[in-house]
């Protein structure tokens, strides 16, 4: 598959051939769902265990005896009436971290990129060296790009600085490339240098 090479100086550059294996599958819903709800679930964060009345190290003998004292009947200084005692009904430890295969997770994102690729909402770049907000915010008037738009370049350098105050951009290092932020994304912007990384990641 081969894309135009645009540049923010509005030349635009040869033509770069991407590989029809990252970028030129058929997206299917199944793959893309596994992959955002297992990449949705290790992002939650499960409660720190409290200890309840079994876990608390204190003396199980009986307080008083059963009747005539007066006061309540109490088995032991576990219960959480006492000062020191267990939780009643704590937070209890959850798993929330699924397993998927490797494969799997490889497809998804393999998918992620060629449905930008098929709805002709990526585009390549020549390169991303831009130090000042405001200059980068007319190039990307210039691009024409969508509501909500994602760039990977091939490393986080002084531009992801520029883009941190940009309403609707986001930047990610190729290496954090990601199927929920690409599907989310209206408009896929790829440096020559995150292609080469993404391509070699999944050939090598």
């Amino acid at each position: 598959m081969q894309v135009k090479v645009q540049s923010f100086a509005g030349a635009n550059a040869a033509d770069i051939e991407l590989s029809d294996e990252v970028f030129g599958l058929d997206p299917r819903a199944d793959i893309l769902h596994r992959v955002v709800t297992w990449q949705l679930e290790k992002r939650r964060a499960t409660a720190r265990g409290t200890r309840e009345r079994s876990d608390v190290a204190r003396s199980g003998k009986k307080l008083g005896r059963q009747k005539g004292g007066g006061v309540a009947r109490h088995g032991d200084r576990r219960a959480p009436v006492f000062i020191g005692g267990g939780k009643a009904h704590g937070a209890r430890v959850r798993d929330f971290n699924p397993s998927l295969n490797k494969k799997v997770r490889a497809l998804g994102l393999k998918m992620a990129l060629s449905s930008h690729a098929k709805a002709g909402s990526l585009i390549v770049l020549d390169g991303f060296e831009v130090a000042k907000t405001k200059e980068l915010q007319g190039h990307f008037a210039g691009l024409s790009t969508g509501k909500r738009t994602l760039v990977i370049d091939g490393v986080a350098g002084d531009s992801f600085l520029a883009a941190r105050n940009l309403k609707g951009v986001d930047m990610l290092p190729a290496v954090g490339a990601n199927v929920y932020d690409i599907i989310k994304a209206d408009t896929l912007v790829l440096t020559r240098a995150a292609v080469e990384q993404l391509e070699a990641r999944f050939n090598g």
